[in-house]
């Protein structure tokens, strides 16, 4: 990992971003009369326990706080983009991608283009055959109003 590199390994992020998505999936199954907060459910996700790599565990962490910091206005956004669409009807999977890669889109420093990439590369993996297109959509409607400031 020479100076060049500057620690912006893509493997390593990929791997962070798999890690956040399967926390932030994994809330949608919480104990609602129990909750947990975000810290100790992260550490204690099995997907975060099996992780070696601290760098990509410490990545996962950010994204996962930030989009927890910034639900309510990231919800917003979904449903101002997902027309007809109440957030309680979108696919618990198509939903944590969502809310990751607009972390990424509206609070990060992280180029657009790369976060809808890396957004279409986890729907690939986690998502059915429709998940792409649907994630692809609203956040391609995004990065539109985004373009115009």
């Amino acid at each position: 990992m020479g100076s060049k590199s500057k620690g912006n390994r893509p493997g390593i992020r990929r791997v962070g971003r798999t890690l956040a998505f399967q926390v932030l999936y994994s809330t949608h199954f919480l104990d609602k009369e129990n909750p947990l907060d975000m810290d100790t459910l992260f550490d204690r996700n099995p997907m975060v326990l099996e992780q070696e790599s601290e760098t990509a565990c410490a990545f996962a962490r950010d994204l996962v706080m930030g989009v927890n910091v910034n639900l309510h206005d990231i919800d917003k956004t979904i449903e101002g983009h997902s027309q007809h669409w109440k957030i309680e009807r979108i696919a618990m999977v198509e939903l944590s991608i969502l809310r990751l890669s607009l972390y990424e889109m509206l609070f990060t420093d992280i180029p657009v283009k790369a976060a809808i990439n890396e957004a279409i590369e986890l729907s690939k993996t986690f998502g059915d055959d429709k998940s792409r297109s649907f994630v692809n959509g609203i956040l391609d409607g995004v990065a539109k109003t985004l373009n115009r400031s």
